[in-house]
């Protein structure tokens, strides 16, 4: 059975990809920061009779990461990676504090790319595999009070885009999304969105992709 890892699985777009990916068959593994919350996807995903495994393991230590990477290449088939934990601060620029934008490079950025190293080298040797990194619309353009994050996401942007084209004569799919307003616990501490109600939910977002997965390229715009 292929196994595909989606990172920031515990909650939103990512418990939502897990849940959809393994209803085509796919072994699950699960990553997050807590368990707890890991583990009740994996529970809903068993009892549709699919397969999923959890494990917390914190994508900003690229040791953790290459340890993490090389154990579960030995107990399964690993065939993808879907990068989908992030974390966002928004407000004026100049607000900006110090710690805040390091967390943002570190998840957004760093996370993807020790992720994406970590991984690579088992997908080539079977020269088969998928590469999915959940960008958001704010890796296609500036937008006003989300200048940091939007850096960290056009980091990802050309991270990605520049794979596409490193790998672009083998097996592997290497794949962008970049979706608009979603409802998801990412704002649940932000001020940032005030009215939630045009946001697509996470169920829907996953299904979209899902649907296009075929695209290099996904972009899903905000409803209105």
């Amino acid at each position: 059975m292929k196994s595909i890892i989606i990172t920031g699985a515990g909650s939103g777009l990512g418990k939502e990809l897990a849940l959809l990916y393994a209803s085509q068959g796919f072994h699950i593994i699960l990553i997050g920061r807590t368990m707890k919350k890991l583990k009740v996807v994996e529970e809903q995903i068993q009892a549709n009779n699919g397969h999923a495994d959890s494990y917390t393991v914190d994508i900003t230590d690229k040791k953790s990461v290459q340890n993490f990477i090389k154990e579960v290449a030995n107990h399964f088939n690993l065939y993808g990676l879907i990068n989908n934990a992030g974390v966002g601060h928004f407000g004026p620029f100049e607000n900006l504090k110090q710690d805040e934008m390091e967390e943002m490079i570190s998840t957004n950025v760093l996370g993807t790319i020790y992720m994406t190293q970590a991984i690579l080298p088992f997908l080539k040797e079977k020269n088969n595999g998928l590469l999915m990194n959940i960008i958001s619309t704010a890796g296609l353009t500036g937008k006003v009070n989300e200048t940091g994050y939007v850096a960290s996401k056009f980091a990802v942007r050309g991270l990605t885009e520049s794979l596409q084209k490193e790998y672009e004569n083998t097996g592997l799919e290497i794949k962008d999304v970049y979706m608009g307003g979603m409802d998801t616990p990412f704002w649940e501490n932000s001020t940032h969105i005030k009215d939630k109600s045009g946001l697509r939910s996470a169920a829907e977002i996953a299904k979209i992709i899902y649907e296009h997965q075929n695209e290099k390229t996904i972009i899903i715009e905000s409803k209105g």
